[in-house]
């Protein structure tokens, strides 16, 4: 059975580390998505973030009932900072785009933790936060409740689908990720176009686009779908 979580006020009242550092789960949180970007999703364990925070492991799970919970603080965080600074302007169209483009940036900019979290289902502030406001957009935009259930759940499986997708790219050894992006020009671009005309009309432009995300573009394409079903509601 795991071990209760201690609550805030009680962990505010602990004795620093032995290098004096006073922990808090925003620090623990902030020093495992470091260890990700550093190590990988194998290197976050217990015993080595203790060792990264000079405290004991046991005594991480005064803040988290166990490593998956440190997992699902992780995801949150990353929605917390996509949401970070983030201000509504009316423009339903707008917002929507700024919030998906900023949930995707916010995974892709640590790659290793998104692996591990865009799978994920919180139940923490900051996802719901960021539920709360698509839901928000959509209803303001005129959209009845059973369309703006279906837009909202295209719109957020799409951007973690993208966010994993790109993610696990990004975490690729460096080596292996230039291999993959150098074969649009490797094979792509030298097929013999009598076997492959189109993929050999198409070649300079794939060896272009493929290197980068579609998510933009995905989510534009959502976003005029969803806006030519609001021009035809009664």
């Amino acid at each position: 059975m795991p071990k209760p979580v201690v609550p805030e006020d009680r962990r505010r009242r602990r004795r620093p580390t032995r290098s004096g550092t006073v922990l808090s789960e925003g620090l623990i949180v902030e020093t495992a998505l470091r260890m990700l970007r550093e190590h990988g999703s194998t290197g976050l364990t217990a015993r080595r973030l203790g060792l990264a925070l000079d405290a004991d492991p046991s005594t991480l799970y005064r803040y988290f009932r166990g490593m998956d919970d440190l997992t699902l603080a992780i995801g949150d965080a990353l929605i917390g900072q996509a949401l970070e600074g983030w201000v509504p302007t009316g423009r339903w169209r707008h917002d929507l785009r700024e919030v998906g483009l900023r949930i995707h940036a916010a995974y892709v900019a640590h790659p290793q933790a998104a692996v591990l979290t865009t799978s994920r289902v919180t139940g923490r502030a900051n996802e719901l936060a960021a539920d709360e406001a698509v839901l928000d957009i959509l209803r303001r935009a005129g959209f009845p409740l059973p369309d703006t259930v279906r837009i909202y759940h295209a719109f957020i499986d799409q951007t973690l689908a993208f966010a994993a997708l790109d993610a696990a790219s990004l975490a690729l050894p460096s080596a292996a990720l230039d291999a993959d992006e150098g074969r649009w020009h490797s094979t792509y671009a030298r097929l013999p176009e009598d076997r492959y005309p189109r993929i050999s009309e198409a070649a300079p432009l794939l060896a272009t686009r493929m290197v980068t995300s579609a998510y933009p573009t995905a989510l534009d394409m959502l976003l005029d779908s969803a806006e030519r079903e609001l021009g035809r509601a009664p």
